[in-house]
């Protein structure tokens, strides 16, 4: 048995033991029943993805997949493709917004070269760097495959093994992401898993116009043509119309899901990312907390299919792993709520007539 095959074996659903323990102490507690509504929903959930109803985070990460896209040639993006390996530079030295924001909630930022097309100079030795990169960049997708399958498997793999590394240091993990042109594979695959054309799932990345937007969903409706996914294939969906980065992603969610460590879907592009790890292993879903909704129209339709609601709404599209890192707020708060909030007969205060 290889490592994802062990490590899809290793994910057990949620426990309900713990679930219902935290449901029935949070049923008690000092407040009008449910009073504080979706933080406690996520207590039950943390209770139960952990096994534990004093769960700790205290060490957090934001894990950033980086990886660029041969479908870029296809004129999908405003940007050039050397963004990428310019803003990679810009994480290591701390100067993006998921920096800024990881510093507000102290959690660390791991960055991952999944892919990237060009190199990656003066970074050996970096604490906050790892390379898994399968190769500089996917191939055109609106003209054949991305990549190939025994690739997609790698690209997983590569995740799982950095979320088993991370989990001996951290109990949180937060996705992230970093590729110009990525909403075009994330829209394809949004559109491949949950059948609606490309229209409504497609959104503007990078703040394209009107024109460019137009042009973009026809690529994607070629991507789609071309390739033919077949969503009852995690393995072919991502082999075809993804990108090394979303397989890095999807396997960092198996791979912290194995271990019983809580992750933070960030937005549009490591949604898609969720989407193949559900498919590979529906299990991994009770791992997985929607932390934001993206402006991107299709991203609501991508938390829709995983059954997955998100904890804010503060119109981002930033990526990066930027709506992980805040939603580790209502994290830690929701863990007050459970371990600090006194109960009825704690506190000794009367209960409601029945």
């Amino acid at each position: 048995m290889n490592l994802v095959e062990q490590t899809i074996a290793g994910i057990e659903p949620a426990d309900t033991y713990f679930r219902n323990r935290a449901k029935e102490r949070l049923d008690m507690l000092t407040m009008p029943h449910w009073a504080l509504g979706r933080l406690m929903d996520l207590a039950m959930d943390l209770a139960g993805m952990t096994g534990s109803m004093n769960p700790k985070f205290d060490n957090r990460v934001i894990v950033t997949m980086a990886g660029d896209h041969g479908v870029t040639a296809e004129g999908v993006s405003k940007y050039p493709a050397e963004v990428t390996v310019q803003m990679v530079h810009n994480f290591l030295r701390g100067g993006a917004g998921i920096n800024a924001l990881a510093r507000t909630v102290k959690a660390d930022v791991v960055v991952v070269d999944m892919g990237v097309a060009g190199e990656i100079e003066g970074v050996e030795g970096h604490l906050n760097f790892v390379s898994r990169r399968i190769r500089p960049g996917t191939d055109n997708m609106g003209v054949g495959p991305a990549m190939t399958r025994e690739e997609a498997i790698l690209a997983v793999r590569a995740g799982i093994e950095i979320a088993h590394e991370l989990s001996f240091s951290y109990s949180l993990f937060g996705t992230g992401d970093m590729g110009i042109g990525n909403t075009t594979p994330s829209s394809a695959i949004v559109a491949a898993f949950t059948g609606q054309p490309p229209e409504k799932v497609t959104g503007r990345g990078t703040g394209i116009e009107d024109d460019q937007f137009l042009h973009k969903v026809e690529v994607i409706k070629k991507i789609l043509k071309v390739n033919n996914p077949d969503p009852r294939d995690p393995w072919d969906v991502l082999s075809k119309i993804g990108g090394f980065e979303i397989g890095g992603i999807a396997g960092l969610i198996l791979g912290a899901a194995s271990r019983r460590k809580p992750v933070l879907i960030d937005g549009f592009i490591s949604t898609a990312g969720a989407l193949i790890a559900a498919s590979i292993c529906p299990a991994s879903r009770d791992y997985m907390i929607a932390a934001h909704r993206s402006v991107e129209q299709g991203h609501i339709i991508a938390l829709d299919h995983l059954g997955a609601k998100p904890l804010l709404n503060l119109d981002m599209r930033l990526g990066e792993g930027t709506g992980a890192a805040l939603a580790m707020t209502l994290v830690d708060a929701a863990v007050r709520i459970l371990t600090e909030v006194a109960t009825f007969e704690e506190a000794s205060v009367s209960q409601a007539n029945v």
